[in-house]
């Protein structure tokens, strides 16, 4: 008999095609770091349950389905409401899928069997999750491994498995979830090349909005040609997180563009443009920042920030390899801020006692960057035993630890001149005696500079994986020349 064709998850066109092989690779891998965790037994089972579909509020408007992150790493199904379960000693793989009712056909298309779920995610059984208890008894598991742990960015727990009848089985529910962390924070070549892609679509989405950009639009509008090229062009029905479209003072808004300030101003002439937008690819993340001027021509002020940031930027990417600690990236990106601001004279005096004042998270509040894979902010930055680091700026930080080989990490160091923060700063003696407030009064209306790019690192460096104009050279002459195609200079840099 003549083998079918791969599994492949493909929405036509020149959109990616991703084999279910990525999956089969990522519950293998499960298996061998579940084997080699002390306190595993034989015959464990894991267990997840996938997402629900839920409804808005008290309404039976369904809210857009996306798939929970640690049940799509190791399935890759984009149907809701399923369980799964893995053999860890076989590597045998168990989907459960609901079984519908007859009205289903009316209102929501196909129902289909279950061999249809089996060849699509390429695994070794189906069955409705109504049969889950006969079925998981059948395997007569010594414990059922259920995950739960605390999202280190968000403070929340985990979903963990839950069904009527769970109560039969011996269940462990605190050894999965370090272990399909670790096996989340490194990429296979497979991943890669999917968050390759969501960099590629959005990269080039990101460049269509600078071609289209004008003083009198609506930042939104922004943010819908970003969405509709993402969609249209690379097949993603998702952004990775709300889109943040700050012109003007909005840019110095960290997370601007959520529903107290729903990138709802009119962009001036003048105005500075922080767009941080990405899309999503099969659950996989990017996320960029670009930022430029509205009107494409930078003025003295403005070239100035956005070249510290581009500095501090490429100081950064030049020294990321595997064994370095993500803090000190996070400390050399303050210094070289510090030391681009005396230089332009916003600040003034010596950059290693402000260093010691804590004087960089005046201007970059957040932290350096952080992991991207399924989640934008994905898991893994504080395993146990490494702690946040109680500094200004080093706090919001939101991974610690060393950086490895395979991680998929941001880099996006920033300059804002956020004023609250300004008159902190100046109301402290420690560090107001560093800041050249007649100088820095230019600024208080001039908002904020970000560059992020996404990163894979390498045995001996960085792959970078977005592409976009960086310089100032490039940026406005992509944006003067909208027939022009931009063939980045970036891209081919050794970092």
């Amino acid at each position: 008999m003549a083998a079918g064709p791969e599994p492949v998850y493909w929405l036509g066109k020149d959109t990616l095609r991703v084999s279910a092989a990525l999956f089969a690779e990522n519950r293998r891998r499960l298996c061998q770091g579940l084997k080699a965790k002390e306190g595993i037994v034989s015959k464990s089972v894991v267990v997840l349950q996938g997402g629900e579909q839920k409804q808005r509020y008290c309404t039976d408007t369904d809210i857009l389905f996306r798939q929970e992150s640690f049940f799509h790493w190791a399935f890759g199904v984009t149907e809701s409401d399923c369980f799964a379960a893995i053999d860890v000693d076989s590597g045998k793989s168990i989907l459960f899928v609901p079984k519908l009712p007859e009205s289903y056909a009316t209102w929501m298309g196909e129902i289909y069997p279950k061999q249809h779920f089996k060849e699509r995610y390429a695994v070794d059984e189906v069955h409705y999750t109504c049969d889950i208890v006969d079925v998981l008894s059948s395997l007569t598991p010594a414990v059922l491994l259920t995950l739960r742990g605390q999202n280190t960015d968000s403070g929340s727990i985990s979903r963990e498995a839950s069904f009527e009848g769970i109560s039969r089985f011996q269940v462990n529910n605190t050894l999965l979830y370090p272990v399909i962390v670790e096996c989340r924070l490194i990429k296979t070549d497979m991943e890669l090349e999917v968050l390759r892609y969501t960099n590629r679509i959005s990269s080039e989405a990101h460049k269509m909005v600078m071609k289209h950009v004008r003083p009198g639009q609506k930042e939104y509008e922004m943010e819908s040609l970003f969405q509709h090229h993402c969609y249209s062009q690379g097949g993603m029905r998702h952004t990775s997180y709300t889109c943040i479209c700050g012109t003007g003072s909005n840019s110095s808004i960290l997370h601007y563009g959520h529903a107290g300030a729903p990138n709802d101003k009119t962009i001036v002439d003048g105005d500075m443009c922080l767009f941080d937008m990405g899309g999503e690819y099969y659950c996989y993340s990017s996320d960029i920042t670009c930022s430029f001027p509205a009107n494409g021509k930078f003025t003295p002020d403005q070239r100035a920030i956005y070249e510290a940031v581009l500095k501090s930027s490429r100081a950064v990417m030049a020294a990321i390899k595997p064994g370095v600690k993500w803090t000190n990236m996070h400390r050399l990106a303050d210094r070289v801020h510090l030391e681009e601001l005396v230089k332009i004279g916003i600040l003034k005096g010596n950059v290693e006692d402000m260093m010691k004042v804590h004087l960089g998270s005046v201007f970059m509040p957040h932290g350096l960057g952080h992991l991207l894979g399924i989640d934008v902010h994905d898991v893994g930055g504080y395993p146990e035993g490494v702690d946040r680091v109680n500094e200004p700026g080093l706090r919001s930080l939101r991974m610690g630890r060393l950086v490895q080989e395979r991680m998929v990490l941001t880099v996006e160091p920033g300059i804002y001149f956020i004023n609250h923060l300004l008159d902190q700063a100046l109301a402290n003696d420690a560090q107001s005696c560093f800041i050249n407030n007649q100088e820095l009064a230019r600024f208080r209306s001039f908002g904020g500079v970000r560059i992020e790019d996404d990163i894979a690192v390498t045995a001996d460096g960085v792959e970078l994986l977005t592409c976009v104009p960086r310089t100032v050279e490039e940026i406005e002459a992509f944006m003067a020349d909208s027939a022009k195609p931009f063939s980045p200079v970036v891209s081919s840099e050794k970092f």
